[in-house]
């Protein structure tokens, strides 16, 4: 959840602008907009890392943590940019890139 708010505050703005919304709105003004919405991003991802995080109790380490985030936020982002932006198309050098976070994966999991 947490990654979806933060691809709607990273690049929401883009298409708000895109339609016309806020294409008079001062920068200030944009980054508040997307600081509001950043807000629930945090809602959602602080707990998760505090539960998650090994040192409470939870399952992964630190960088287990932020290797998972990372790929869960490309995995959203580009469904939320091809909703959104939808002449931004996918091509055979992001699969690659995603294969990639694929096997980040799986050597951040791998024991030392």
């Amino acid at each position: 959840m947490s990654n979806v708010f933060m691809t709607f505050a990273w690049y929401g703005h883009l298409r708000l602008q895109q339609s016309g919304v806020s294409t008079n709105w001062p920068l200030y003004l944009v980054i508040a907009f997307s600081w509001m919405i950043a807000f629930f991003e945090y809602c959602c991802q602080v707990p998760a890392n505090r539960l998650g995080f090994i040192g409470n109790g939870g399952p992964f380490s630190l960088v287990q943590l932020k290797v998972i985030q990372e790929c869960i936020s490309l995995v959203v982002f580009a469904v939320i940019a091809n909703m959104l932006f939808q002449h931004e198309q996918l091509h055979w050098n992001h699969a690659a890139a995603a294969l990639c976070l694929v096997a980040a994966v799986y050597f951040v999991f791998m024991k030392p």
